[in-house]
């Protein structure tokens, strides 16, 4: 056990300059059984090490846990807690939690034998932690960490303080808000970098390998998110890779099941688990059409989960036009239900719908509106794309 307490040490004090994250507010961190579900590189390491730098240095009534760690070769979860429950322990934080393969009822034995212990766990983002384990319904609150806004890019680049806006604040009073952030800023100034290099925020260590760094994620996410933790056997993670590169040299675009079934020579049925378990694993976006709620059918189009990965994975596809459709289907979604528009490119919410283009982008009719780039103010319909980067 001192073994570990002194690796917990050396982690929180190892002060780094963190980009701090705003769902550290929202977390009820009074529950018992927390779980935080994120994609490779968003940062759920350094995100718990921040809340445990700023509220338990020195308590040795917490305990940070890497599930990498060799001691889960011969010790359950159970057996630590117990041992570190016996000692005082309060907080038991254990990272990586899908490392573990009976992660779901060690859990579930540790809520119910140590009463007085909270317990915070993050997994990969195509863990079914409630759907897939039934004795967690009910005990665990679930929480998502994404890659950075827009907002928090510019935040940390400025030194800024811009507050969230929701979805109907940006449609009733882009142009208050608009006028407010530009008065301090040019926002435009910074959306190219965001676009290539912000989403992930190890832009900050590794600015030089951004990209390496990138496919690096990329590639372990294929190899353990989509590939271990769906029980694919590792043969056909090439036709993965390979699939995964023919969309992101294509994004946007209306999938040919046959087409993508004929060039990674495999059946049409395996196409659409492959395409659902990169989209679980954060790595691209199916857009559905509005009478698909239950998501059954073929996905309308298919997009890049965001710009950085375009950049990454396919420099050869990098228009504005897919740059801008990306950028806002990104940042909107996280908070917003978004599918296919009859009259435009998104529809939001079941409500909205939108054209994403560039300065001169206008509404078809009066109940479109236009999310425009290259633009810091709006008017009427017409509301600047970067604006959008202000939801979370």
């Amino acid at each position: 056990m001192d073994h570990l307490f002194e690796i917990h040490d050396n982690l929180l004090n190892a002060q780094k300059q963190v980009i701090r994250r705003e769902l550290l507010d929202e977390i009820d961190w009074n529950h018992r059984l927390i779980g935080i579900k994120g994609t490779r590189g968003v940062g759920k390491t350094t995100f718990l090490l921040d809340y445990l730098r700023t509220n338990f240095l020195g308590d040795r009534s917490c305990l940070y846990l890497n599930l990498n760690h060799f001691i889960f070769t011969h010790r359950r979860i159970v057996s630590i807690a117990d041992e570190f429950y016996k000692k005082g322990g309060k907080l038991l934080v254990l990272d990586q939690v899908h490392k573990c393969p009976e992660w779901s009822s060690e859990l579930r034995e540790c809520y119910d034998r140590f009463p007085e212990l909270k317990i915070i766990f993050t997994s990969s983002p195509v863990l079914r932690i409630i759907e897939g384990h039934k004795e967690l319904k009910d005990i665990v609150k679930l929480y998502h960490l994404v890659g950075l806004s827009f907002r928090e890019y510019l935040n940390y680049r400025t030194e800024s303080r811009f507050p969230t806006f929701t979805f109907e604040e940006i449609l009733k009073n882009h142009l208050e808000i608009s006028r407010e952030i530009t008065e301090s800023v040019r926002p435009l100034a910074y959306l190219a970098d965001y676009l290539q290099n912000g989403y992930y925020p190890y832009f900050r260590s590794y600015s030089q390998f951004y990209t390496e760094s990138l496919l690096k994620n990329v590639n372990l996410a294929l190899e353990i998110d989509v590939t271990y933790l769906n029980q694919i056997e590792l043969k056909y993670l090439p036709k993965i890779r390979k699939l995964l590169h023919s969309i992101a040299r294509e994004v946007p675009f209306s999938p040919n099941v046959s087409k993508l079934s004929l060039e990674i020579e495999t059946s049409r049925a395996t196409v659409m688990n492959y395409l659902r378990y990169l989209k679980n694993a954060r790595l691209i976006n199916l857009l559905y059409g509005e009478d698909d709620k239950e998501q059954l059918k073929k996905p309308v189009m298919v997009y890049a989960q965001n710009t950085n990965l375009l950049y990454a994975i396919a420099p050869e596809n990098i228009e504005n036009s897919t740059l801008r459709k990306t950028f806002f289907y990104s940042q909107v979604d996280y908070l917003n239900n978004v599918q296919a528009s009859g009259v435009g490119d998104f529809k939001v919410n079941g409500e909205f719908d939108f054209i994403v283009g560039g300065k001169y982008t206008s509404p078809c009719n009066n109940k479109v509106y236009a999310a425009a780039d290259m633009i810091e103010m709006g008017e009427g319909k017409v509301i600047p794309l970067w604006l959008f980067g202000f939801l979370y």
